[in-house]
């Protein structure tokens, strides 16, 4: 029987598998980067869509409220009703956590609040569900059989806290996400605001001028500015848009913008000047985080370094003496005959 011929090995691997592989995940990850690079899609897009909506709501609102009750800026669906009707008649549903997940849902960047309801029902519901696929997977068919009873009941527990942690880690996560990036682009926000503000133009215009220049850098600033623009221009308190945005920003940066924004409506105080030195302090801020993370940058680096840089640099290094001694061992020398 003919046994096929094996390529060098390093260690007892097969270099030229490896090296295969290798290239195949290459050549994967540059197919992958060419189609991203070619399929870029404006990040704006769907953004100004959901305002455009938003600003009929509005509209809407205030052109029926004398014929009748304000109509609800709020978009209802029948699923989330009949989620809200399950959950008030298993007395279940209160007013106070709603009001903490329509706020992280804000922060999140979701603007529809009834799926508040939604996401309290998955609290609810996951945790029996990945607890009873637990129970299936663990107990039930003995898939894991070398497993002892300690980590099949940890193995299970961690299903049900995950049920129940996870819709909120997801939104808390993508809140964080987002804030990060409105805390990136805020300076330069309040830079073009300053320019618009002494060039002339008024509150609502200034933040609509900013959030399309910088839509496209940073897609969810432009989103939070182009949002609060069409509230100062339709609703019939301004002080209310910004109230507005900072319950959807979590950042005290933003607070600090608002806070300037209400007191120069009440007072007439010089934006132009409060926005200037708000946006010297946030950039000094910027550069102190920078500084903070170059400064923890070679702790951060040594754990990379010795796992991933040294092992390659020994293996480089020492590999052809390996290979040398391995081959002298095996009798296959240059000496053998």
């Amino acid at each position: 029987m003919i046994t096929p011929a094996q390529g060098p090995t390093l260690l007892g691997v097969d270099v030229v598998l490896v090296g295969t592989i290798l290239a195949g995940i290459a050549a994967a990850a540059m197919m992958f980067a060419v189609y991203a690079a070619v399929t870029v899609k404006d990040p704006m897009a769907k953004r100004v869509k959901s305002l455009n909506a938003r600003r009929e709501e509005l509209k809407s609102g205030i052109i029926t409220a004398k014929a009748k009750k304000r109509q609800s800026l709020v978009k209802r669906t029948e699923t989330t009703d009949k989620v809200k009707d399950t959950l008030q008649n298993m007395k279940v549903l209160q007013d106070s956590q709603v009001k903490i997940i329509q706020q992280k849902m804000a922060q999140a960047g979701f603007r529809n609040k009834e799926f508040a309801v939604v996401v309290i029902f998955l609290r609810m519901i996951l945790p029996i569900v990945l607890g009873f696929i637990g129970v299936v997977v663990l107990y039930w068919t003995d898939t894991f059989p070398d497993w002892g009873s300690f980590k099949r009941f940890g193995a299970f527990a961690a299903l049900v806290v995950a049920g129940y942690k996870g819709p909120e880690l997801y939104l808390k996560n993508k809140a964080g996400k987002r804030t990060n990036e409105v805390r990136k682009g805020l300076p330069d926000a309040l830079d073009l605001l300053v320019i618009c503000a002494e060039a002339g133009l008024t509150v609502d215009a200034a933040f609509n001028r900013v959030a399309k220049e910088l839509g496209r850098a940073y897609p969810e600033l432009g989103d939070e500015f182009a949002l609060t623009a069409i509230e100062l221009s339709f609703l019939t308190e301004r002080r209310q848009a910004f109230e507005n945005l900072a319950y959807r920003v979590d950042l005290d940066a933003v607070r600090g913008v608002v806070t300037t924004m209400i007191q120069t409506e009440r007072y007439g105080t010089p934006l132009a000047s409060a926005l200037r030195v708000l946006s010297a302090e946030f950039r000094n801020e910027r550069m102190m985080r920078a500084e903070e993370k170059a400064a923890r940058l070679p702790a951060i680096m040594t754990v990379p370094l010795i796992l991933f840089i040294l092992p390659v640099l020994f293996i480089v290094i020492l590999g052809p003496a390996a290979c040398s001694i391995s081959d002298a061992f095996s009798g296959g020398g240059p000496g053998k005959n």
